[in-house]
């Protein structure tokens, strides 16, 4: 039975006054209860709407959209097997998660969800090497790749590019967009602010102008 069917029946025209009073006082909550259940669903159906137009136009903010490189930033002393820890870069608007899978390898993502930007969750327990979870609309991620293996989501997650000290000490240095090689993201984030960097790197810009600059003297 649908919520507007669930009207109480007519008062019986014998009843007394009192019973009848009874009978529309409970019509009347339950017109109000109808009204407030159809009032919720327009509004969370139209957030969810606007929401999925918002990230499909690129209204929202992306991770990693930013003017220059990010400074580092120290995200765990020390990350073992299995763990994960959640920060933010390379902004403060920018959810993020490090995690250490089994083999020990270092991968790090960033923690909203290409579907609807809900928040991604690690779940070690799952499958052979974890796995990175979206709970509102059931899509999964690679934990070593990124990539999308079930769910909604149209895009990988974006790499957040992480390195380890000899003491340790697990650092984000720089940030990935969704499909985006890790080289070519430190170079899009590096060529021009620190030219050193990107031609260690190999960057072809930051190459470019070393010829360039050669040609000169």
């Amino acid at each position: 039975m649908s919520v507007t069917d669930q009207s109480p029946a007519a008062p019986d025209p014998g009843a007394d006054p009192a019973q009848a009073a009874l009978h529309d006082r409970i019509a009347a909550d339950s017109l109000t209860t109808r009204r407030d259940y159809l009032r919720i669903v327009a509004t969370v159906s139209g957030g969810l709407a606007v929401g999925g137009l918002a990230v499909a136009g690129g209204v929202l903010h992306r991770h990693g959209d930013s003017d220059g490189p990010p400074d580092a930033k120290r995200v765990a002393p020390v990350l073992a097997p299995g763990e994960s820890v959640a920060f933010r870069f390379p902004g403060e608007d920018d959810r993020a998660v490090a995690v250490r899978l089994k083999d020990g390898t270092l991968v790090g993502y960033s923690a909203v969800c290409t579907h609807l930007a809900c928040g991604v969750l690690w779940r070690e327990d799952r499958g052979t090497e974890g796995e990175l979870y979206c709970p509102c609309h059931e899509g999964v991620f690679d934990a070593r790749t990124g990539e999308v293996t079930a769910g909604p989501p149209p895009r990988p997650l974006p790499k957040v590019l992480l390195v380890e000290e000899a003491d340790g000490a697990v650092w984000a240095v720089a940030s990935a967009r969704s499909g985006e090689s890790d080289k070519d993201a430190m170079c899009r984030e590096f060529a021009d602010k620190r030219p050193d960097m990107a031609a260690r790197l190999g960057c072809p810009a930051a190459n470019a102008k070393a010829v360039e600059r050669r040609e000169r003297t």
